[in-house]
């Protein structure tokens, strides 16, 4: 090899030994500590193949992570609360079942037992208008509602463990899809209907110390001896603010929070929204229930009042004797009628109670 050669040789393995060490000047040090959890990693998957736990303990660990979505919470891959609320929600659907069967059966019991709650009626028996028009339409329009929320609710949560089985997956998929959609379309009316009633019904529920004696008397109820009340007794006004104004208030509110999760609310906000809502479901379902029932077949006259707007003097006096009174005396807002066909017209009331 001739001279030139050498010198050409030389200057190219000087070029290489210069860039080799350029690079390996520019890269960073190797961190021991990320050394040893490589080769514990590269030995573990000798050992343990396709042991995972640290990745996963990294992901549950509730540390932010890396992601292209941007909005909150979107950094979290895993939220360990949420296993909590899936827990959870098996014993509320249990025991929420179960109240309810058990409100069913216990009404069904004490029906077959009491029979329809009648008082006799007078010859020539005078009628009070119970309901004024606006009274009822705001009635029926929360009742409907709400009855069809409760229903579709019980679908919703219920309906895996009692229907599926029974109906097959086919139905059942269309009665949940229908269940869905009337649940999350019709119970925003809720939110003028339940104002609406409250305004009407709100001056006749004061609560007092008569509602405590009713209480204290309630097994004469059921017998036909009822302690004296007002337009609404104790137990009308239980269903009125437990009912109508705390529980309902709380599905609705709680129902806005689930329907519109774009408000950019929480995981966490939502799994304690549902747990509230299914709680205040199952107990005003259960109350709702008695309530139906006296209203229905449970107690005669108590429909006709609802659905007319009429009661007779006789049913009056004797399930709300002191309203019965005011009545008589011209000191209520509700006075004695005449009916006519759909039209009934005002009369006088007597000095003395009939």
């Amino acid at each position: 090899m001739s001279r030139s050669h050498w010198c050409n040789a030389i200057a190219l393995a000087s070029v290489f030994a210069f860039a080799a060490g350029l690079a390996s000047a520019q890269s960073p040090a190797v961190n021991p500590k990320d050394a040893a959890e490589a080769a514990a990693e590269q030995k573990r998957e000798i050992t343990q193949p396709l042991n995972n736990k640290p990745v996963w303990d990294e992901v549950r660990s509730g540390g932010p992570q890396i992601t292209t979505v941007r909005g909150r919470e979107t950094n979290v891959l895993i939220q360990s609360e949420g296993q909590t609320w899936r827990a959870l929600r098996v014993p509320i659907l249990f025991w929420g079942g179960l109240l309810f069967a058990l409100t069913v059966a216990g009404l069904a019991v004490f029906y077959l037992w009491r029979g329809e709650m009648r008082v006799p009626k007078r010859p020539g028996d005078r009628v009070i208008e119970r309901f004024a028009p606006m009274d009822r339409y705001a009635h029926w329009t929360v009742a409907i509602v709400w009855v069809t929320l409760a229903i579709t609710g019980l679908i919703l949560s219920l309906g895996k463990s009692v229907l599926l089985p029974l109906i097959g997956y086919t139905l059942f998929s269309w009665l949940a899809i229908l269940a869905k959609t009337l649940h999350n379309f019709v119970g925003p009316i809720l939110i003028i209907g339940v104002p609406w009633l409250f305004i009407r019904f709100i001056r006749d529920n004061g609560v007092g110390t008569d509602d405590v004696r009713w209480f204290a008397n309630i097994m004469g109820y059921f017998k036909g001896h009822e302690y004296p009340s007002r337009r609404f007794n104790a137990g009308e006004k239980v269903v009125f603010w437990l009912v109508l104004v705390v529980a309902s208030t709380t599905l609705i509110v709680t129902g806005l929070i689930l329907l519109f999760p774009n408000f950019d609310q929480t995981r966490s906000t939502m799994q304690v929204t549902n747990v509230l809502h299914m709680v205040a479901a199952y107990l005003s379902i259960a109350l709702a229930l008695v309530h139906i029932y006296l209203g229905t077949i449970g107690m005669e006259g108590a429909y006709r009042a609802m659905r007319d707007g009429y009661v007779d003097a006789s049913w009056a006096e004797h399930h709300h004797a002191l309203w019965y009174k005011e009545v008589a005396e011209g000191k209520s807002d509700q006075t004695f009628v005449v009916p006519a066909g759909a039209e009934a017209k005002r009369v006088a009331p007597r000095t003395k109670p009939a």
